[in-house]
């Protein structure tokens, strides 16, 4: 490669640069819209299918990195950064919400894995990445994003009597049967109950506009969690796990559930995977090590991110304000961050949604 490349030598080296969030090259991600050479300045566009507010400069120095490995001699570069959210292909025989890009289930095998910390921080993260994200609360019988969010004892408003204006926090929007009932109140619904109250919240509430909507799903494998899964438009779902072989066994079990109705995973996330003593720095593997990352490669997924155990996280979301806004700059909110843009980039790599290339047939009485 010579040292001042045209532009079509300079975008074919940037088509080969592997970003790492995607798993593709920007060649095969279509990514690269312009690259130029003013002098000793590269100017470069690139368009990613993940939300990208604050990757510009790490991702500046990966790109500088590469073309320099490759013989390109700058003293500058500029890149421009845009992101391109589109929407992606959901269960067959179903069809995307009107407005919603993408709902992603976040879910678990079992209770007490953290799940519910997980999705309002994936949500969170995505939002401060740039993206408009809302957060449906699926845990009927145990809601938990009021308290997580700061917004225990509030309630949703109608502007039409037919549909519900969901509250806001942190920049989403939320909905859950936690802003409807009294904390209190013992939901002693059963199943078929359980299944309309959530489809009403999710259908009746006005979400606008949204790249992604966040399920936290109610924990388990049982009627309640298999009816979600097959009335839900998904396109893609996480799995929350400890590294516990008795949390891994329920995990594969909500894996196995989700390809049964055709909902791709899109990644394993292990929580509590570490924990590192306050006072003296020892780290120390509480719930086992590696299951996660063994369950991944069994089944032929990606490990998304490995979460500490941490008892700020935990103080966090009880507080009202998760770590992604609580604790920005740490390093607990930075691993929420980068899952959060593996979850995007796996999302990214699925088949686009098509449905709305095909017309749509209404047949008549005449």
């Amino acid at each position: 490669m010579s040292a001042s490349p045209d532009p079509v030598a300079l975008e074919a080296e940037l088509g080969r640069f592997f970003e790492p969030h995607l798993r593709q090259t920007l060649r095969e991600a279509k990514a690269v819209r312009s690259a130029a050479r003013a002098g000793n300045r590269l100017s470069i566009t690139l368009e990613l299918g993940i939300p990208v507010g604050g990757y510009r400069d790490d991702l500046a120095a990966s790109l500088a990195a590469h073309l320099r490995d490759a013989g390109i001699e700058f003293a500058e570069l500029d890149l421009q950064l845009d992101s391109r959210l589109i929407a992606h292909a959901v269960q067959r025989g179903l069809t995307p919400l009107p407005g919603i890009k993408n709902v992603v289930a976040v879910a678990s095998g079992k209770g007490g894995v953290g799940k519910s910390t997980v999705a309002v921080n994936l949500a969170l993260a995505w939002a401060a990445q740039g993206a408009r994200v809302g957060l449906l609360d699926a845990d009927i019988y145990g809601p938990s994003q009021p308290i997580m969010l700061g917004l225990q004892g509030e309630r949703p408003s109608t502007k039409d009597g037919k549909r519900i204006v969901p509250l806001q926090a942190h920049g989403i929007v939320a909905m859950s049967i936690g802003f409807l009932v009294d904390v209190e109140q013992p939901m002693v619904w059963r199943g078929p109950m359980v299944t309309s109250a959530l489809n009403q919240l999710l259908a009746e509430t006005d979400w606008g506009e949204l790249d992604y909507l966040v399920v936290d799903m109610p924990p388990g494998t049982g009627d309640i969690q298999l009816t979600l899964s097959q009335r839900v438009p998904v396109s893609g779902a996480i799995i929350v796990t400890t590294p516990q072989d008795i949390s891994l066994a329920d995990a594969r079990k909500g894996l196995r559930m989700f390809e049964k109705v055709n909902v791709p995973v899109l990644g394993i996330i292990e929580n509590m995977g570490v924990h590192v003593c306050s006072q003296c720095g020892h780290a120390e593997h509480v719930f086992g090590a590696g299951g996660g990352e063994r369950m991944a490669a069994q089944y032929g997924v990606q490990l998304l991110g490995s979460l500490p155990l941490d008892a700020r996280i935990r103080e966090e979301a009880d507080g009202g304000k998760p770590t992604v806004v609580a604790a920005p700059d740490s390093a607990r909110a930075k691993a929420y961050r980068e899952l959060a843009r593996r979850t995007a980039g796996e999302l990214a790599r699925r088949s686009k949604d098509r449905s709305a290339a095909f017309p749509k047939i209404i047949v008549e009485d005449t």
